[in-house]
């Protein structure tokens, strides 16, 4: 498997995770997985729970992510997500044009949909199990028949921001699964982690990294005249 490796030290290693790449093994998918690949290129990931793997990307969903090459490294950042201490922005494409503020924060639980227990939804926590949930949105350009977004978790939900856009009607372009359909050239939800940003764990240093759209995402960009550049 070739992973993208943007950063690497003795502590972290930094990858770029393709859309389609499913992260950890599951039924139906025990092989072929993200935890395979980096067990094949670090043999002492095996001494590691999941290969290091401290976040994860929904299959379909590109982008950057954290990787802990030590046991150390990995209870670190571990607790510094916990803490909310890693910065992780996304940018989504999302049906229809965007009307208001230019910023939205949105303040929602999320948990499993009470109608079909294979999706998220947002939830009345009073009624129904869940966690609070945070999502800063913020319109980058809008076209009349969608707009790119910059998505910032303060909290990091199963599926936060697609359920979050699907809640503000912009479902993801491509996101079947919660109300999105097939558009300008893409069938996978149109969602691409751009850029970490975190204080490194054992060195102190701070690092941010940033990972531009891939093909896709761009010719999807192009088709509309959205201009991404403003993240």
């Amino acid at each position: 498997m070739d992973i993208v490796t943007v950063h690497e030290d003795e502590h972290l290693r930094i990858i770029v995770k393709p859309a389609g790449l499913v992260v950890h093994p599951a039924p139906g998918h025990w092989s072929g997985t993200l935890l395979n690949g980096l067990l094949a290129l670090d043999p002492k990931a095996v001494l590691l729970p999941r290969a290091g793997i401290v976040h994860r990307l929904d299959r379909d969903t590109s982008g950057l992510m954290v990787v802990a090459r030590t046991r150390a490294a990995m209870d670190a950042m571990v607790a510094l997500i916990a803490a909310r201490e890693v910065k992780r922005q996304y940018l989504a494409i999302g049906h229809k044009p965007w009307v208001g503020a230019a910023a939205r924060q949105v303040d929602a639980p999320i948990g499993r949909d009470p109608r079909n227990r294979l999706r998220m939804a947002v939830v009345d926590l009073e009624r129904h199990p869940g966690k609070t949930a945070r999502t800063l949105i913020e319109r980058l350009d809008s076209h009349s028949e969608g707009c790119v977004v910059r998505c910032t978790l303060e909290t990091g939900r199963t599926h936060q921001i697609r359920v979050h856009m699907a809640s503000i009607g912009h479902p993801l372009v491509g996101d079947a699964l919660y109300g999105g359909a097939p558009a300008v050239g893409l069938s996978r939800q149109a969602l691409h982690a751009f850029r970490l940003a975190f204080v490194h764990p054992v060195t102190q240093a701070p690092m941010e990294f940033r990972s531009p759209p891939p093909p896709d995402l761009i010719q999807a960009l192009q088709s509309w005249g959205l201009d991404y550049n403003r993240a």
